[in-house]
């Protein structure tokens, strides 16, 4: 049974820094992973995605600049959100995601990952 754990969240200041940690364990070698989010009263929101194999990496407007996507190494044991300068408005429960069939786009659409993982709590204030 393929499954992600999401980890690494936390209580930070604005400029504050959180590397959160998603951890795969995937019968089927992994396409792409992304992050997601989720703020109270908000619909969920693609935040960045890998791509296996091309490398290629996506952001959204909102994150550009300050967050970092990577994978640990060739096996993809483990995908790292590098969130730096962070902001109230970053808040948010975050979740990764995987697929094994296919790759993310600009679009960090959610129905582009059919694996799921459970959130981790991201909270920004003073």
């Amino acid at each position: 049974q393929s499954t992600l754990v999401a980890s690494g969240g936390g209580s930070v200041q604005p400029g504050g820094s959180l590397r959160l940690t998603c951890a795969t364990s995937s019968h089927s070698k992994l396409s792409a992973v992304g992050w997601f989010r989720q703020a109270p009263g908000k619909e969920r929101e693609g935040v960045a995605c890998i791509n296996n194999y091309i490398g290629t990496t996506y952001f959204t407007d909102a994150v550009k600049g300050r967050f970092a996507i990577s994978a640990e190494d060739e096996f993809w044991n483990a995908v790292y959100l590098q969130m730096d300068s962070l902001i109230p408005d970053d808040t948010a429960i975050y979740l990764c995601a995987a697929s094994a069939s296919s790759f993310c786009s600009d679009q960090l659409s959610p129905q582009d990952f059919h694996l799921w993982g459970q959130g981790t709590q991201v909270t920004v204030s003073p």
